[in-house]
């Protein structure tokens, strides 16, 4: 090798590896000691290292890089290399061309990106940095301040890929709230508020935000309004109180209300009620909340004309005579003022003079309730007149004409009328004077003869000169047993005890039947003598369901037992009224009734007392005397037997007022363009009439009305038109429903004629203990006994022994017969308790009694006039509900039954009760429809309402 290659040779190892000269040196002397060139001078020799460039190279996240490498032998010529690119240590990717990209996440990635030819490779480092500023997010946010405090704000920015960016934001308020620093730091305003996205930090375009809500300081002032405010001697206004903080926003605060200055008494929700003494008083009115209160003035001025009296009233008077009557006017404060009236007659008995108010009676005897009216406006009172009869002029003798067979017995009754044909209370001699029986001479029961045949005017009821007569025909067919009735039913017995029981049989008509039936058990539960009904039940307890039968021929009945292991004791107590409102010291009758934990009716004489004040109790009678205090007084009557309690709570107001309002009828059926006349009645808390002069209206369409008196006239569209007629005074409302009809509605089945507007029809009595309320007329023939009413409440009109209830007896037996004579298909006879199942439509009967345990469904099938007809051989005894499903109505129920029905504690009863003998209500039993009993009486418990269908 020549000395010049040497040379070049030597410097470039010395330049590529710094190899010290002395190796250098032995590397030549080794070359020429080979003596072999293994290349020319001009050409690369092999690759002997690798350089990649950039390095290092940085760059933004997600920016790309062309990265380069370059072969290399040892004198540092190029040697062309086809690299494999790959990535080491993070930062990004790389393809086989070597074009990286860097990450998301910056950092310093040192010696990743790798170039590799053969067994030779290079790296390069990468540093890759966050990208411009994309977002700003301001914390805390949301955040809520009260007004005037102060909150840091922070801004962090960051790139597009979440990373932070350092930058210095520029603060700002942009929708209002409060005031911002450079720094950040927020004040909050004087306005409460939410104040979205108002804290800003930007930088350029890119901003953040964070809303804030500013709540109210403490309570600083209490506004009361109205103030001042004027109102009429006993007029009420409803103050109202509005809590502020010193910025004037709204507190939330629960004043306790109370009157300073006199002038009238407020209610713990502000309700104001004025005094009865003229005058201004000044800051009366006071709302207080902690230590803070406000104030309103109020001036008291005479009040307007609120009360009109008529006396006397009630006034008795005969037929054509006359009564002078007065009206005084007053106002809500009992001042007296002074007043013209126009007087009127509104429910007959006479005629009065409009302007003097003397009145003339008219020739129907009669109590006309509330008939004198004197009116100034639309303010009216009223007076009662009782006009009495005149002499007695004829006498109507019924039944006439009566079929009665051989032997057996009639009630004929006898009912004396004026020449006006006004009843006249008579006690007549009976008589028979044409043959065909005998008649007891002070009681009218007549015994027919054994003779078949017509006696025209037989019987006859005289009385001084006056007369009446019946005709009697007595047929020869004897009667027989239709009906058997098994008592008690059903029967409560331990095991092993003993019941009697006792089987009464009727005939046809519903006399009594000599009876000898045989006794048997039929489900169980016991055995009982064949020939005396005594029953022994069994050892194991339960309800076994109509097992003892008494039969008799091809007539039985049925009764059920229950044999209970543990003797029955009280379980509950039912206290009534509850609540009760009352006047101070005014007094009020507290009753208590005692269940079993059957349900059943349990023997209960309670110790009353009062726990929590508003009055004194007789502990013995739970007579209850309010005190003076206004006040609700929860639960502080108390009945209590044994460990056994209930109360009731008492309401004592100072001044009553309107309660509740009734509008009738509801609902009405009218034919299209016709009339009705609407009537609403006022009640207050304690269920008390109270005067109203409603303003009619109609809301939901179907016709028109006239504002002031409720006459409504239906328009000319039919359908139904629900709550449409709304009677309105003051915050107090009421409303009736409307159908009309384009056709005159078919008629009833039955029709009751004057039996119809009776809520009640009796033969003997009618009683209530308390908290009956009766929608309707009562009605008792021949009796004329009436007890608990008041307490107990009858909206109509009360016929007691007079001619109008005659007649309405009439009425009744004739629809009495009329469904009792309806055929009946075998496939509805009554096998089993009706409760829990769902009928149709049609006509179902038993020979025995019908019972109603759970609900009973009738369904219309959606036919507004689907009938249903009961026929019950004797009894109707319930413990469940009537309910009805589309379109069934209770006026087109009919509940036929041979001798009586009782009405179990709590059912809601639908439907025409029509009984033989009586009817009797338990506690809390309601009825829609009628309770018409034709020979005994009908027997109200506790709370018991009866309202017409």
């Amino acid at each position: 090798m020549s000395a010049f290659k040497n040379g070049r040779i030597a410097r470039a190892l010395a330049r590529r590896a710094n190899v010290p000269r002395g190796l250098v040196v032995a590397l030549l002397a080794g070359l020429s000691i080979s003596g072999c060139d293994v290349h020319g001078i001009s050409d690369p020799g092999s690759l002997s290292s690798i350089i990649i460039s950039p390095n290092p190279q940085t760059l933004v996240v997600n920016g790309t890089q062309q990265f380069v490498a370059t072969g290399r032998d040892f004198e540092g010529a190029n040697v062309p290399i086809t690299p494999v690119w790959s990535i080491v240590a993070g930062g990004g990717a790389v393809n086989a061309t070597g074009l990286f990209t860097a990450g998301t996440a910056p950092g310093t990635f040192a010696a990743t990106v790798k170039a590799t030819s053969g067994e030779l490779s290079a790296t390069a480092t990468v540093i890759v940095t966050p990208g411009p500023l994309a977002s700003i997010v301001v914390s805390p946010n949301p955040t809520s301040m009260a007004i005037g405090t102060t909150q840091q704000f922070l801004a962090v920015g960051k790139d597009a890929f979440g990373n932070v960016v350092q930058f210095t934001p520029s603060w700002s308020v942009v929708a209002g709230g409060g005031a911002l620093s450079d720094t950040g730091l927020f004040t909050a305003g004087m306005v409460s508020g939410t104040f979205a996205n108002t804290v800003q930090a930007s930088d350029g375009s890119i901003s953040g935000t964070a809303t804030v809500t500013v709540t109210p300081g403490p309570l600083a002032t209490i506004t009361v309004t109205p103030n001042p405010t004027s109102l009429n001697v006993g007029e009420s206004r409803q103050f109202t109180a509005v809590g502020q903080d010193a910025g004037g926003n709204v507190v939330p605060i629960t004043p306790l209300w109370s009157v300073v200055a006199s002038g009238g008494a407020i209610s713990t929700s502000g309700l104001f009620t004025a005094g009865t003494a003229p005058g201004t008083y000044e800051n009366t009115v006071k709302a207080t909340s902690g230590s803070i209160s406000g104030t309103a003035t109020v001036t008291v001025t005479a009040g307007p004309l609120a009360t009109i009296s008529v006396t006397p009233n009630p006034a008795t008077l005969g037929i054509g005579g006359t009564q002078q009557f007065t009206a005084v006017g007053r106002d809500v404060g009992g001042n007296v003022v002074a007043i013209s009236p126009t007087w009127g007659v509104v429910a007959g008995g006479g005629s009065i003079d409009l302007s003097s108010g003397l009145f003339t009676a008219g020739s129907a005897s009669g109590t006309y309730t509330n008939t004198v009216r004197a009116s100034v406006g639309n303010l009216a009172g009223f007076a009662t007149v009782v006009v009495t009869n005149g002499a007695l002029a004829s006498i109507i003798v019924s039944p006439n004409p009566v079929s009665v067979q051989t032997n057996a017995t009639q009630q004929f009754t006898a009912v004396g009328m004026d020449s006006g044909g006004n009843t006249f209370t008579i006690t007549p001699v009976w008589s028979v004077v044409n043959g065909g029986g005998t008649i007891n001479a002070s009681s009218g029961v007549f015994t027919a003869g054994t003779t078949a045949g017509t006696f025209t005017n037989t019987v006859q009821a005289t009385s001084g000169s006056i007369s009446g007569a019946a005709t009697v025909t007595v047929t020869a067919v004897a009667p027989s047993l239709a009906t058997i009735i098994v008592s008690p039913n059903p029967a409560t017995v331990l095991p092993n005890g003993t019941q009697q029981f006792s089987a009464v049989g009727l005939d046809g008509n519903g006399d009594i039947f000599p009876l000898s039936p045989v006794w048997t058990v039929v489900n169980g539960g016991g055995g009982i003598d064949a020939s005396t009904g005594l029953f022994t039940a069994g050892a194991v307890a339960g309800t076994f369901t109509n097992t003892v039968t008494a039969t008799s021929g091809a007539i039985s009945s049925t009764a059920t037992v229950i044999v209970t292991a543990v003797p029955p004791s009280l379980a509950t107590i039912i206290v009534s009224p509850d609540p009760a409102t009352m006047l101070p010291n005014g007094t009020r009758q507290f009753s208590a009734i005692g269940l079993d934990g059957n349900g059943n009716p349990f023997p209960l004489s309670p110790v009353w007392t009062v726990v929590n004040g508003g009055g004194g109790i007789d502990a013995s009678t739970g007579l209850f005397t309010a005190g003076a205090v206004v006040g609700t007084f929860t639960k502080t009557v108390v009945a209590t037997s044994g460990a056994i309690s209930d109360t009731a709570t008492v309401i004592v107001t100072a001044v009553p007022a309107l309660a509740t309002i009734t509008v009738t009828p509801d609902p009405a059926t009218m034919l299209a363009d016709s009339t009705r006349q609407f009537v609403a009645v006022g009640r207050d808390g304690s269920g008390n009439i109270f005067p109203i002069t409603p303003v009619w209206t109609v809301v939901n369409g179907g016709g028109s009305i006239v504002d002031s008196t409720g006459l409504f006239t239906a328009g000319s569209v039919a359908g139904t038109f629900t709550k449409t007629v709304v009677a309105t005074s003051g915050a107090i409302s009421d409303s009736a429903t409307v159908t009309v009809t384009a056709a005159p509605p078919p008629p009833p089945l039955v029709d009751l004629k004057t039996a119809a507007p009776n809520g009640i029809m009796a033969g003997a009595s009618v009683t209530c203990v308390i908290g009956g309320t009766i929608n309707a007329d009562v009605s008792i023939s021949p009796g004329n006994t009436i007890t608990g009413f008041p307490p107990c409440v009858i909206t109509g009109v009360q016929h007691l022994g007079d001619a109008v209830a005659a007649q309405g007896q009439l009425d009744l037996k004739a629809a009495y017969d009329q469904l009792a004579a309806m055929p009946c298909p075998p496939a509805n006879a009554i096998s089993a308790n009706l409760g829990g199942t769902t009928q149709p439509a049609g006509v179902y009967c038993t020979a025995s009694g019908i019972g109603v345990t759970g609900t009973l469904t009738l369904d219309g099938g959606g036919d507004p006039n689907a009938t249903f007809v009961f026929q019950a051989g004797t009894s109707l005894i319930t413990a469940g509900n009537v309910v009805l499903i589309n379109s069934a109505q209770a006026k087109n129920v009919y509940w036929q039954v041979g001798t009586s029905a009782t009405l179990g504690t709590g059912s809601q009863w639908q439907g025409n009760i029509l009984a033989l003998t009586s009817i009797t209500l338990v506690d809390f039993a309601n009825l829609v429809g009628r309770a018409l009993a034709r020979n005994g009486s009908v027997t109200l418990g506790t709370n018991n309402v009866i309202i017409l269908p």
